[in-house]
């Protein structure tokens, strides 16, 4: 090669190197298509020979092509196909596939491949999904051919499955959107998630079944593990991809759900319907359950055809229970609820099931000046007045019974539309003498 020749070559390699550092992108998170046009500054150092106009048509028709237009050819050929970089992103179309590896044509001189270790995450019923022809994202992650066998760009469809996750998780985050994910794991500061095969992370401020339940830092780990292999409903609050950090949160999912379906469920809503609900909070006054975005109220004189004094006798918090709709306000959103009302009424059905004169045992409930108070069952109390506990003169009930007593008592009238039933324990008692 004479000087001139080695002189343009030198430029030439020089311009190359330049215009291959311009056309560098910055990051990995870009998908680019297969056929892009090549980069500008891969043909600035493209140098060009002028023939002789005396020489032009004999060269173009018999003349031997000369070392340095080959090279010239090349480089230009070389202009047009892509400069890979490791972490990028490229949308390719697949041009072979068997059981170890895959071709990719991505735009470089060669297919890429897909070596099977590349491909973990693709199970056989996916691979065999794939054809030839059909688009496969993919990332680099060997830009050059190797000297192991592999005569191509080595790619990644495992990493490029990790980056097709967090772009949508980015679309999640910006729409909104709650999903659910698999809890995985906890540590002392939250519970584990996966999501999309992207790990991510929920503070325990935003777990919904970690309020309520103290400081003891026992108890919330104890609580935190019985989470371990469920499913949760969170929305995104942070997504960061170059720091690899997915923050979601239950809370506010459940409270942006609720939100969404407490209009609708309103509409729904009819007084006298039954409906499910899971009791929230309880209060000496009643008990608040979740209708599925609505939370009503039952009073505790609605509990139970029983007397209640406190809810908490009969009901615990998170458990499921059927309610009546007593009530609705529209504009106050208030729903009045029921659980007796879903039982029937025990004083609907006294007399088809006991009748004047029939021996029957009670427990005494509570006690008064003038009487004892005794419970057939749940909701269905009498009264056994003083004059009826003994023979003789009674000064004071509690000194014949106690609250808590079983007793056999006579039944010696009822009254339904009063909703009294009048008992006696000293004519039981004389029977079970003459007996």
């Amino acid at each position: 090669m004479n000087n001139e020749e080695a002189q343009a070559t030198s430029t030439q390699e020089t311009s190359n190197e330049s215009g291959a550092a311009e056309a560098a992108v910055e990051g990995t998170n870009s998908v680019e298509s297969a056929a892009a046009p090549a980069d500008a500054g891969d043909t600035e150092g493209a140098v060009e020979v002028e023939a002789p106009a005396s020489e032009e048509k004999a060269e173009e028709n018999t003349a031997p092509v000369s070392l340095m237009e080959q090279l010239l050819n090349e480089n230009e050929a070389a202009s047009s196909v892509r400069r890979l970089e490791y972490g990028q992103a490229i949308e390719g179309i697949l041009m072979y596939k068997d059981r170890d590896d895959l071709l990719v044509d991505i735009g470089t001189k060669s297919e890429g491949i897909v070596p099977q270790r590349e491909r973990q995450s693709l199970s056989s019923e996916k691979l065999d999904e794939m054809h030839v022809g059909d688009k496969v994202l993919v990332v680099v992650v060997r830009p050059e051919s190797g000297v192991d066998g592999e005569d191509g760009p080595i790619l990644s469809i495992d990493k490029a499955r990790t980056e097709v996750s967090w772009r949508k998780l980015q679309q999640q985050f910006e729409a909104g959107e709650v999903f659910e994910v698999d809890v995985v794991g906890y540590n002392k500061g939250g519970l584990m998630v996966e999501v999309e095969g992207v790990r991510g992370f929920i503070p325990a401020s935003q777990v919904n079944a970690l309020s309520g339940i103290g400081d003891s830092e026992e108890n919330r780990q104890s609580q935190m593990s019985r989470l371990v292999n469920t499913k949760l409903l969170v929305k995104i609050v942070e997504v960061n991809r170059d720091r690899n950090r997915l923050i979601l949160s239950e809370r506010q999912a459940v409270r942006e759900q609720r939100e969404a379906s407490k209009g609708r469920l309103m509409n729904e809503l009819e007084v006298g319907q039954i409906r499910e609900g899971v009791v929230t909070t309880l209060a000496k006054f009643g008990a608040f359950i979740d209708l599925g975005g609505v939370d009503g109220l039952v009073h505790v004189s609605e509990l139970s055809w029983a007397r209640i004094d406190d809810p908490k006798q009969i009901l615990s918090v998170g458990q499921p229970v059927k309610v009546y709709i007593l009530g609705i306000d529209q504009d106050k959103q208030k729903v009045a609820l029921s659980i007796k009302r879903t039982q029937p009424e025990p004083w609907s059905q006294v007399t088809e099931k006991y009748h004047v004169g029939e021996l029957v045992e009670a427990t005494i409930s509570q006690l008064s000046n003038f009487g004892a108070f005794a419970r057939l069952e749940e909701g269905l109390e009498g009264l056994i007045h003083i004059s009826e506990l003994a023979e003789g003169r009674v000064e004071r009930p509690g000194d014949i019974v106690k609250p808590g007593d079983k007793v056999k008592v006579r039944i010696l009238r009822i009254e339904p539309e009063n909703r009294r039933l009048a008992l006696s324990l000293k004519r039981a008692a004389e029977d079970t003498t003459e007996e």
